[in-house]
This record gives C-alpha cells, structure tokens and sequence, in this order.
C-alpha cells in the first residue's frame, strides 16, 4: 500500500444514501482477475445497460470530477454485503479516502486494510461539503491524516476518530501483516523460550508449534 499522510485532492459529491457494496461493484465483477479492476467501479452508474456508452450525468464522468481521489458520499455508504472487492475497486481507481457521516461496517473495515481512509465527520458538515463541491466542480479537499483534520475548499475543518493501530498502518502504508511481521524476531524468540508453545492473545489457548 503506498503511505497516507497528507491528501489534498479533487473531491467528488455522492450524496445518495444507502448506496452498497453491489452498486460500488456488481456480483458479476467479483472473480475478475485484479487487472485494471477500477474499470468496474459503479459500473451499472457510470454506463448504460445497453450500449455501455457512459452515463455523462454519473459524478465520476463528468469531467471536472474524472481525478478525484477523495468522495463525499452519503449515509450508510457500503452497506450490503462483505465483498472486499468493493474497496479494490475504490483502490485501483485511484480513492484514497471517503467523507461521510457513516458506513457499512464491514466496508468501514476493509477500506482501512485496503488502504482506503474511511472518515467519520458530522452530517452538517459533510452537506456544507458536498454543496461546495457541487457549486465549483473540481475543488480540492484536503485531509490531513495526522492530525486527523478534513478541510474543505473554503477552509472550514472537521476533525476525525481513526483506531490509532489503523492510522498508523496507513501512515506508514502497511497491512495487518506486514505490521505484525515487525515483531516477528520478537516472536520467534518468545516461541524459543517457551520450548515450541504459542500464547494466544487472550492467554486461554496454546497451539503446538510442529517442530517435526
């Protein structure tokens, strides 16, 4: 993943509540191989079902907003299914962050191991940013990840919550695993030390290491 520390970008609007994970990538996408997959990003919104010309009033076609990097979207933005392709999608488009008042949870989820940064501000705010956006088509928003600010192109700031594990995999542009793989001469030697056993973390299981 590459880093997330600074993003200042053309925003896009897209209020539309409720909008899940099939409109972010439809069902027939899901076992596509990962190659230009940002081409199935709101694909039954961006294109007509049947001559597949794009849809000149879908946000994301309209010139000035064709760059965005960052959304604006409405309540309850990924709900439906767990897909975690939805957020590939987002990713190989080029979205590197969401602006909204909530999201599904396990989208919320996967954005943040995808590297996707999922901001939670208040509703008053996030209307006063889509209308700015939709009143100057191709204004930049800034997010300022660490110190946890959304700015919008008049200036005016909300702050954000992030899990601080979760900021710090995308400061440092990291997944789950390469985070834990930092301690991994930690582990090897609490493993050593302990003749072969694993703690798990709740200090209740042990798994045998197979040291045959």
């Amino acid at each position: 993943m590459q880093p997330l520390t600074q993003l200042d970008a053309i925003a896009a609007p897209l209020p539309a509540a409720d909008i899940d994970t099939d409109q972010i990538v439809p069902a027939r996408f899901m076992h596509a191989q990962r190659v230009d997959y940002g081409r199935y990003l709101f694909h039954d919104l961006r294109f007509d079902a049947e001559s597949g010309a794009a849809n000149p009033r879908f946000v994301l076609n309209r010139p000035p907003y064709r760059d965005a990097r960052i959304l604006v979207v409405g309540p309850n933005f990924g709900c439906g299914s767990s897909r975690e392709q939805a957020v590939h999608t987002l990713v190989d488009f080029g979205i590197r962050a969401l602006v909204g008042t909530s999201f599904g949870d396990i989208f919320h989820g996967n954005c943040l191991k995808n590297g996707v940064l999922p901001v939670n501000a208040d509703a008053a705010f996030v209307a006063s940013l889509v209308a700015a956006l939709e009143a100057a088509p191709g204004a930049r928003v800034r997010i300022d990840l660490p110190n946890q600010c959304v700015f919008a192109p008049d200036g005016c700031r909300s702050g954000f919550d992030i899990d601080p594990f979760q900021k710090e995999a995308l400061l440092l542009g990291r997944d789950e695993i390469d985070m834990t793989l930092r301690y991994a001469t930690a582990i090897d030697a609490y493993e050593r030390a302990n003749g072969g056993f694993a703690v798990a973390p709740d200090q209740s299981t042990l798994h045998t290491q197979d040291n045959s």
